[in-house]
């Protein structure tokens, strides 16, 4: 009996011996089940976590960018309204350019217009007796017409249009050359004593004129046409001693040879 019971409790010792470790590993795996249950459990809650913030992230930044979007449809909208203002723009400039190339145009041809239509009624510059003076159209033309006249030989017209020609143009820078040739018009139509009168006062006013030696020669020959030789003589010795080597001082000598 005490055998038996020696037996049953070395065996009941080595069962107990076995069971240990056994419980032992059991217990290290509910361990290691709980750890990686709460392994789980924080990652989920942090994945969780994460996930919220992400999202609330999110929100935030589809609440800034919402405005921000407005503001870039607005600033497009402006954009487009700006372009049609400069395509506008563009095209009414062009317009006016087109305009003012036609207007500048216009007035240029205006312009030469009414230069073509003025130019006849500007002064002119003329030369005449070694002078140079300024005269208007009207009387340039008046004069070159009585000049015409003379030469012409028609010299009732001559003295008519050159006495006419000084009432017109009493300052006219033509004056000592109408005088002359109202001389010689005078002379022409046989109005000795209105010739006579004519020289004298050209001599007398313009001496060193170019044409003063004819003048005085002129006034010699009116003066034996009237018969006054001796008064001829006087005017052909002054053309002689005041304008020595001239023509006139040279048809002056032959006047005088043929004088009695």
């Amino acid at each position: 009996m005490k055998r038996v019971l020696r037996v049953t409790l070395l065996a009941l010792a080595t069962s107990a011996a076995f069971l240990q470790p056994a419980r032992a590993g059991l217990f290290e795996d509910d361990e290691a089940r709980k750890a990686i249950i709460e392994l789980r459990a924080k990652v989920q809650a942090n994945e969780d976590a994460a996930k919220r913030s992400a999202e609330q992230l999110n929100a935030l930044i589809q609440d800034q960018l919402q405005p921000l979007r407005r503001s870039m449809l607005e600033l497009n909208s402006q954009i487009d309204v700006l372009r049609g203002e400069v395509a506008k723009l563009r095209g009414t400039n062009e317009q006016l350019a087109r305009e003012l190339a036609d207007t500048q145009r216009k007035l240029t041809d205006q312009s030469q217009s009414i230069d073509a239509r003025f130019k006849p009624l500007e002064p002119q510059k003329v030369s005449l007796d070694g002078r140079e003076f300024q005269v208007a159209p009207d009387e340039r033309s008046q004069y070159d017409a009585a000049i015409g006249l003379v030469r012409r030989g028609d010299f009732a017209e001559a003295v008519a249009a050159l006495n006419a020609f000084l009432k017109r143009y009493p300052a006219s820078g033509y004056t000592d050359s109408v005088r002359f040739w109202l001389g010689n018009a005078q002379y022409g139509k046989r109005d000795y004593k209105d010739a006579i009168a004519t020289f004298r006062a050209f001599v007398a006013g313009n001496p060193e004129h170019p044409r003063a030696a004819e003048a005085l020669l002129a006034l010699g020959n009116c003066q034996v046409e009237l018969k006054d030789n001796k008064a001829a003589r006087r005017s052909f010795d002054d053309v002689i001693k005041a304008y020595p080597g001239t023509e006139a001082a040279q048809a002056a000598k032959e006047r005088l040879a043929t004088l009695k």
